[in-house]
């Protein structure tokens, strides 16, 4: 992996001596299992007799051809790179090779569906990785058109960024699919996908009247459950939205979005051809929070298509940029142009407390990020850039307001449209629309790191009218900058058993200490909510007096948004060891039986589960999982039947299940013994179930065997392959960790499930071996796996589960001897972040 690193030094010089037109690159999919033909014509503009270098990760290079001339690939290439000297003003440059398929979700994946064993291709490209697929000047600002030929097998589907051809026999069996070429694109966001999909067709109408082609693809073992009929229902509905919003087109030809296997990420925005998890493909029951994600993810990357696709950052430090624009347009467009008016609920829920996490740990970073080489783009693929960005962004149209702010957005669209930009370009357009200046915005909020914490000190006299009213803001000493924010104030009360708000007041917040005088002279309420509406981003914490109503009537509260808010803030400070964890384990099981913001609930059972698991003390963790257990059953009992409320409450009850009686409830759901109304066990349900049998040594190896026979999918082997590193036994774990680490053959999704297994582990004697391991391992492993994977087994095989001293003090050991690279070091110290803060919570309830 090192050897496969560009610098941002190298990028700069690079594009002072070349320019690029065009790419005519021919791909041959039919030379085997395990290599494709790949054939690149580049045309481009050099600074006369320069040299530099063309990215190509190949397994051989045939032949190169630079401007009519034969050079030797064994004196040119090293498999990453090809020399190229003696430039001439306007050159041609042809590189035939042989590039290997992944199973990586890097590169061009290739996967054998197990249902009836086809052949499934698809290309992810973002950030470094066309150049596995073809030879390429692989950085954003070298923009040119490509125009792509496909040999495949006659029966297949083959999708490309432009239009799909006809195709045109080219043996027998075999068809060549010639594209016609791109508009001006970056590499990063060209595609192939190719392989026997179904397809299912629409089409719009654009705002400047062109008919746009849309189509749904998915595998064939996969297509009855494909509601593209949804998919093209809430296309549509983004496309209206954005077209409006920013005055600007559809860019693109067509619009395919294609559900494809082992995909890493949500989707990936290549121009007119989204690539999707198949996650988002549900042939079981899934939860309303994972039904809403996939429509924020439909218009997150069709978002893209504008803002990242026709306008493209000139280097990865405007990684952000791209990220958090599509963030932010992507909720906007979801609460106000489709059915789910609660996005901006789930924002706070999910968007939010993951920048708040990302945020707080040593690694955390500007918005605005050094990135100094692709190694650095690949970690900044973090909450920052989405999350926090996104929130910043939020704020930012609390300020300049959303009608300057959108038509700033489309002035900068119609300016920089094909081109490459960067963050100044966007904010002039910003000033120029809103009359603010916002070199100093940009200053404290995108160039510095940390969150602050907001409370309100609030003082009154004997009749409860308030005094004095102000605002503290405070920071850590690491990040010490205290910035100005946009924030509300509710004041809510209870009435007729509803936590109602009954008044609001919006306001600037700078420096250490703003009072709020208007606020002098009410009446105190029971509730008093810093940052109502989610305005701002910044932590916050309740009084006193406010923190005592919400553990008694958080559900009390009628506004998604504003519950949303008030989990959050005692979440925060249970993470931060204010709040004992215990205590915020009553305020959620106390409270959830009447969440209704399905995002907010999963986000709420989710926090239980990790407070019982490792922040809640020790001698104390058995039983309160127990008690959380125990309640859990009996909020699903009591659910609606049917209800996503019911189907929650069940797979956290599964996955909390330790004692024998509990262990008998999830045995019998899973048996149809036990019955709740309106609940089915399905396929994935009936895994989840499974696993929690077998990770507590109530069904094993036998039971996933028929469990896999009776689901032989891509599916069904991901959560085999978890439910087995989820056995209590040595033996499973070392068999978990040597297919991990002792080999390479597994794919991306199989590595993912059986990392999530390998930590599932009640008994911590399990996982203690593994610390000295893990260290003996960490580095090599980075050196000799793609990025992916090699980020998933960092993260994935790191034992966090045990929160221990030990653990903490070998990661310390080996961060003090072992500092490089940059990248993998900040990875293992965002783990040791991990077990430090859970061991500073175990502290606190201890008290």
């Amino acid at each position: 992996m090192p050897g496969e690193n560009l610098t941002r030094d190298e990028a700069r010089e690079r594009a002072s001596l070349v320019s690029t037109s065009s790419y005519d690159i021919s791909l041959d999919l039919t030379t085997g299992p395990e290599t494709f033909l790949s054939t690149t014509t580049v045309r481009f503009t050099a600074t006369e007799g320069a040299s530099t270098f063309i990215d190509a990760i190949t397994k051989t290079v045939r032949s190169v051809t630079l401007n009519g001339t034969e050079l030797d690939p064994a004196a040119v290439s090293d498999g990453v790179r090809i020399q190229l000297d003696g430039l001439q003003a306007e050159n041609e440059l042809t590189v035939v090779s042989d590039a290997l398929y992944t199973n990586t979700g890097e590169g061009l994946h290739r996967f054998v569906d197990p249902v009836d064993g086809e052949v499934y291709l698809y290309s992810q490209f973002e950030v470094p990785d066309s150049r596995r697929v073809f030879a390429v000047f692989e950085q954003p600002d070298l923009k040119a058109t490509f125009t792509f030929a496909v040999t495949a097998p006659s029966y297949w589907q083959v999708v490309s960024n432009s239009p799909t051809p006809a195709p045109v026999e080219a043996g027998e069996g075999i068809s060549t699919w010639s594209f016609e070429p791109t508009p001006i694109l970056s590499s990063y966001v060209t595609a192939i996908v190719a392989g026997p999909y179904v397809v299912e067709r629409s089409e719009l109408t654009s705002s400047d009247g062109r008919v746009i082609p849309l189509g749904v693809f998915s595998r064939a073992s996969l297509s009855q459950y494909m509601d593209a009929d949804y998919v093209f229902e809430k296309t549509r509905q983004g496309f209206e939205f954005y077209e409006k919003a920013f005055d600007y087109p559809y860019p693109f030809a067509k619009y395919d979005q294609l559900f494809v296997p082992e995909f890493n990420a949500g989707a990936m925005e290549n121009a007119g051809a989204i690539t999707f998890t198949e996650a988002y493909v549900f042939r079981s029951k899934v939860t309303d929070a994972q039904r809403e994600r996939r429509v924020v993810t439909i218009l997150h990357e069709l978002a893209h298509m504008w803002f990242g696709d026709l306008v493209t950052m000139k280097w990865w430090n405007d990684l952000w940029l791209n990220e958090s624009f599509a963030e932010y347009a992507s909720t906007l467009a979801t609460a106000e142009a489709t059915e789910w008016k609660g996005a901006w609920a789930t924002f706070a829920s999910t968007e939010k407390s993951w920048a708040y996490r990302q945020d707080q740990l040593p690694s955390t970073h500007p918005i605005v990020a050094t990135i100094n080489d692709l190694d650095d783009v690949q970690v900044n693929f973090d909450g920052i850039t989405y999350a926090k960005g996104a929130s910043v962004l939020k704020q930012l149209v609390a300020w300049v307001g959303q009608e300057q702010f959108l038509a700033g957005v489309s002035h900068y669209f119609k300016k920089h449209q094909f081109g490459n930009t960067e963050l100044s370009d966007l904010l002039l357009e910003l000033e120029h629309t809103s009359g603010r200046d916002l070199s100093g915005w940009s200053a404290d909020w995108l160039e510095t790191a940390g969150v602050n914490t907001l409370r309100p000190v609030i003082e009154t006299d004997a009749d409860g009218v308030i005094t004095s009213f102000v605002i503290e803001q405070s920071a850590i000493e690491a990040y010490p900058t205290i910035r100005p924010h946009r924030l509300a104030i509710g004041f809510y009360n209870m009435h007729e058993g509803a936590l109602i708000r009954n008044h609001r007041v919006e306001l600037d917040v700078a420096g250490t200490s703003t009072s709020v005088d208007e606020l002098i002279g009410l009446n105190r309420p029971d509730l008093v909510l810093l940052n109502d509406d989610d305005l701002a981003y910044a932590k916050i914490r309740l009084d006193e007096q406010s923190l005592s109503t919400v553990i008694a009537h958080l559900a009390a509260i009628e506004d998604g948004l504003a519950r949303a808010i008030v989990w959050g803030s005692v979440w925060d400070a249970t993470r931060d060891a204010e709040t004992k964890p215990r205590d915020f384990v009553r305020l959620v099981l106390g409270n959830v039986a009447t969440e209704d913001e399905s995002t907010t609930l999963r986000t709420a059972l989710n926090q239980v589960v990790q407070t019982a698991n490792s922040y809640v003390s020790p001698p104390f963790q058995a039983s309160t999982l127990a008690q959380a257990a125990d309640e859990l059953w009996a909020l699903a009992r009591n659910a609606a039947p049917g209800s996503d409320e019911q189907f929650q409450f069940v797979k956290f009850f599964a996955a909390s299940a330790r004692t024998e009686e509990t262990l008998g409830h999830v045995a019998g759901l899973l048996d149809g013994s036990v019955v709740l109304e309106g609940l089915g066990i399905d396929t994935d349900l009936s895994w989840d179930l499974l696993t929690a049998l077998v990770a507590a040594g109530q069904a094993g190896s036998a039971e996933i065997d028929a469990a896999l026979a009776a689901d032989n999918t891509a599916s069904g082997a991901q959560s085999a392959a978890s439910a087995r590193a989820s056995i209590p036994t040595a033996e499973a774990k070392a068999a978990a960790w040597a297919s991990l680490v002792d080999s390479d053959a597994a794919s991306n999704l199989i590595v993912r499930a059986t990392t999530v297994g390998f930590q599932r582990a009640s008994d911590a004697s399990l996982l203690t071996p593994y610390i000295a391991k893990y260290f003996e391992v960490v580095k090599t492993l980075w050196e000799t796996r793609t990025y992916q994977i090699a980020a998933t087994l960092i993260t994935g095989l790191y034992p966090s589960g045990l929160a221990s001293v030990e653990l903490r003090d070998a990661t310390l050991a080996w961060l003090a001897t072992d500092p490089e690279p940059a990248a993998l070091r900040r990875l293992v110290v965002e783990n040791l972040a991990g077990v430090e803060r859970a061991l500073a919570a175990q502290a606190r309830d201890a008290e």
